[in-house]
């Protein structure tokens, strides 16, 4: 058993004080808690925001932005307008078209979408809308392709096995731990595995920094993770509409993949947050906050147009697949 093997784990009953109670769920569509919160061990400790509650306080100041942004460039108009000749039909055109933002030669408004990012988009909200189903054959059995990924070496377990709570679920019954998550985040832990095999298993044992007593458990960070994406990304929108959204609209060109890669570089940088702040369990979400941020200004940068132009896409290491055929 590994050193992160030995570092003591919150099981799910300890987080909200329920014995590993079933919650049927939708897609993304009801996890309105965070899946770590606050623990009964450190009663002095105040509570933790939920995810939802701080990504209501950041929706709110961009709110705010675009209200000011937008006011500003009703001033413009209103002066452009004073001083052009409304005959010109060309002049009326541009008026019309005038850009309310851009980025990098694009819009953020009225955006068009071309049919390969349409179609990559549609299949991406397609996969939103599974919930995780444990009476699902296909979905046991990724579950059961996750085990094999993680511990290639080790026999692989029944589906409620206390074996569970060593990858980093928060019970015997990995199932209870999706609430919300939806199938599509057992996907991005399973790509993970499978595309960088020597990170996840880096992550996943906890192997690099010096690590706190009570260390996030692995999987269910990965489904936060799965979370904290579409929310930031506007995908459950029929179109994004945030800055964030519309330029992973551009990725989708280059990557199809590019959710789960992203996936797979959040996870990088939240456990590279998780070291730089010396976090414990309950800072979980103040590291999940920050993390987000951190993206979303790497998506910002002018020169990316491929997964792999963002900055902490370096944190990642490939290697080959952990077992054949996959």
């Amino acid at each position: 058993m590994t050193s992160g093997n030995l570092r003591r784990r919150l099981h799910h009953g300890d987080v909200d004080g329920k014995r590993h109670e079933r919650l049927e769920t939708s897609g993304f569509e009801s996890l309105s808690e965070p899946l770590l919160g606050k623990s009964n061990y450190d009663s002095t400790h105040s509570e933790v925001d939920t995810l939802d509650d701080l990504w209501e306080s950041e929706r709110k100041k961009e709110h705010l932005h675009w209200t000011f942004l937008f006011s500003q460039l009703i001033a413009q108009w209103a002066q452009w307008l004073a001083n052009i000749v409304y005959g010109s039909g060309s002049l009326l055109g541009r008026l019309l078209t005038f850009p309310f933002s851009s980025h990098n030669g694009h819009h953020w408004r009225n955006i068009t979408l071309g049919p390969l990012q349409e179609e990559r988009l549609r299949n991406l909200q397609q996969r939103l809308e599974v919930p995780f189903d444990g009476s699902r054959l296909e979905h046991q059995d990724a579950l059961k392709q996750l085990w094999r990924l993680a511990y290639p070496d080790r026999e692989l377990p029944s589906l409620k096995s206390e074996l569970w709570k060593e990858m980093g679920w928060q019970g015997p019954d990995p199932s209870t731990d999706f609430r919300g998550g939806g199938f599509i985040s057992l996907e991005n832990l399973v790509f993970f595995a499978k595309k960088y095999p020597e990170s996840f298993q880096k992550l996943l044992h906890k192997q690099e920094g010096k690590r706190a007593e009570w260390e996030y458990p692995f999987a269910v960070a990965g489904i936060n993770l799965s979370f904290m994406l579409v929310q930031m990304l506007d995908l459950q929108s029929g179109k994004p509409t945030s800055m964030a959204g519309i330029r992973f609209l551009e990725l989708l060109i280059e990557d199809e993949m590019a959710f789960d890669n992203l996936f797979c570089i959040a996870f990088e940088m939240m456990d590279a947050q998780w070291l730089a702040k010396r976090a414990t369990y309950m800072e979980f979400n103040e590291v999940l906050k920050s993390t987000r941020m951190q993206l979303e200004r790497e998506l910002a940068l002018e020169d990316v147009t491929n997964v792999k132009d963002l900055p902490a896409y370096n944190l990642l290491r490939s290697s080959q697949p952990l077992l054949p055929g996959f």
